[in-house]
């Protein structure tokens, strides 16, 4: 397991804070990793009287351009006052302070709903209530004038041919995959849905700000009920493109009762949300439309989209691990995870797993 020491130069910090948030000529500075995510690394630190959340690359080497926590904290920042996010308290772009850029935002108060619901949601109305707001919060993403808030295409994002561009980019980073990984276990399908993919393309619906990783565990919410979201987390992969893409996705990590085994442990794949007094996918795809007034159409499409994106960062994390460079307990059942993923992946794009 990645250690503190690998990812914060404590004292270093400590500096930071000091000169960016002030604080008591005595304030003691406290840092621990958060186990959870499988991106972007995040430690909560403790700075004289404030709870923080600090998010940078993970440690080694990785793509350029992956991993910009900058742009993710400028997303923040704008979205601020349009949806529940975070507050930016300060970003570093220096890599002598920790080793890498940084931003430390404030910590919200509440719940994240991972493997399991928190017990004071385990009612019928409050796991509607879930549903409801996780769909609702998406469409209020969509609502936003991104232009109005500093994100203009061709700077920020560049929404023309958004669709075609993630097939493609994700088709390439498969055929770079492949090769190394199926030499422990052959990946089923996975070419097949590509293809169909780039076959497939619907005319794109129109565009907004996407979020990119819009699913429940990414956001939280407000400690007591009835349920409501503290803010949304995670903007890494946000940009400009179709927001049907994004309700797929949060669709592929939303489960019913009849749903095959994903073959993947509840933290990759939540299963709570299975229980019968949750919405279905077709209740929150109707919550949705009426919200935004948008029809989603080519929906086998979509949701296959996200479930071929999926399992191709499943196959990279699995990578990862099997080059020896990735520690997190989840990655070793990805070898049988992620052919289970692409036989999801084709079934849905087949019609064979209907919404």
């Amino acid at each position: 397991m990645t250690d503190v020491g690998e990812l914060v130069d404590e004292a270093a910090l400590a500096t930071f804070c000091r000169e960016a948030l002030g604080g008591a000529p005595d304030a003691a500075l406290g840092v621990e990793r958060h186990g959870e995510g499988f991106s972007n690394e995040t430690l909560l630190v403790e700075w004289d009287d404030r709870a923080l959340v600090l998010r940078r690359p993970p440690a080694g080497d990785h793509a350029e351009g992956a991993h910009d926590v900058l742009r993710e904290a400028r997303v923040v920042d704008a979205v601020s006052g349009e949806v529940p996010v975070p507050e930016i308290a300060a970003t570093c772009d220096d890599t002598d302070v920790i080793g890498s850029p940084f931003v430390l935002m404030e910590r919200l108060d509440g719940d994240v709903l991972r493997a399991e619901e928190p017990d004071r949601f385990a009612t019928a109305a409050h796991r509607r209530a879930v549903g409801e707001r996780l769909v609702e919060t998406l469409a209020d993403v969509h609502a936003v004038d991104y232009e109005a808030i500093g994100l203009e295409a061709g700077t920020f994002g560049y929404p023309d041919g958004y669709l075609e561009r993630q097939v493609e980019n994700f088709t390439e980073q498969l055929e770079w995959l492949l090769p190394t990984t199926e030499q422990d276990r052959e990946v089923p399908h996975l070419r097949e849905v590509g293809d169909w993919l780039a076959e497939n393309l619907p005319e794109e619906s129109d565009h907004t700000l996407v979020h990119g990783d819009y699913k429940l565990d990414n956001l939280m919410f407000e400690s007591g009920t009835p349920p409501t979201v503290a803010g949304v987390l995670d903007w890494e992969l946000s940009t400009l493109g179709d927001p049907l893409a994004d309700l797929g996705w949060m669709l592929v990590f939303w489960r019913e009762p009849h749903d095959p085994d994903p073959g993947l442990p509840g933290r990759f794949l939540p299963r709570f949300m299975e229980h019968e007094d949750y919405p279905t996918r077709t209740e929150l795809v109707a919550r949705y439309e009426d919200r935004t007034g948008r029809a989603f159409t080519d929906e086998r499409f979509y949701r296959g989209l996200a479930a071929y994106k999926i399992a191709t960062t499943a196959e990279a994390m699995y990578y990862r691990y099997r080059e020896g460079d990735a520690d997190d307990p989840l990655y070793p059942a990805l070898e049988e995870g992620v052919p289970e993923l692409a036989r999801r992946a084709k079934r849905i794009v087949d019609g064979e797993e209907p919404l």
